[in-house]
């Protein structure tokens, strides 16, 4: 159950004063990177959007075979990409998310207690892009504990890191928990934000 919050086209206070007017929107999911304790910080250009729930459109591991027999295209029309993929928390293999999440502002929460803007500044010259959550919040708070995700790419260049070896009696993974690992992959863990809402220009 997501929290209500009142979007429609309201405005309210966003991380460095000022007024912005947001919009809900229909769920979308942030993949991010950073200290679970921090309020803001740097490198959200290595965070990822997923537009619509990756979950629903996920293929179990059991049908690996079968997403590979049909040239890596899933039910839902997304492709796998072998050197690159993804598990959520039950095992089901996930359409990567889209890459670098857009400088805006978004309402996010973790569907706990806690509803927060977070702002993504565009990049530097540096091409780094800095992140804040207003209110306080910490990235822990906004993240969603019960989904789970992590980003699975081969451990040696050249090396094989498939789906296949992935130990299905380690799903599913506790709310909060880290996501097994694979043999022959190296695994980066991102916590999950639930976006409920856009910034808007007048």
């Amino acid at each position: 159950m997501l929290p209500s919050f009142n979007l429609s086209r309201s405005q309210a206070h966003a991380a460095g004063g000022g007024q912005t007017k947001f919009q809900r929107i229909s769920t979308q999911f942030i993949a991010a990177l950073g200290d679970p304790g921090a309020t803001s910080g740097s490198g959200a250009q290595s965070w990822g959007l997923w537009p619509l729930d990756p979950g629903p459109r996920g293929v179990e591991l059991n049908s690996y075979k079968r997403l590979k027999d049909a040239g890596g295209v899933a039910p839902a029309r997304w492709k796998f990409d072998g050197t690159d993929w993804w598990l959520e928390e039950h095992g089901l293999i996930m359409e990567q998310p889209t890459f670098p999440l857009p400088p805006g502002k978004y309402v996010v929460t973790g569907a706990r207690d806690v509803t927060a803007v977070l702002t993504i500044h565009p990049a530097d010259r540096n091409g780094d892009r800095r992140w804040e959550l207003d209110k306080g919040a910490t990235l822990y708070d906004v993240t969603h504990l019960a989904c789970r995700s992590a980003r699975y790419t081969p451990a040696a260049v050249g090396g094989l890191c498939s789906p296949a070896n992935a130990q299905k009696t380690a799903f599913p993974v506790a709310p909060g928990g880290a996501m097994p690992p694979v043999e022959g992959c190296t695994k980066q863990d991102y916590a999950v934000l639930i976006v409920i809402g856009v910034g808007v220009e007048d």
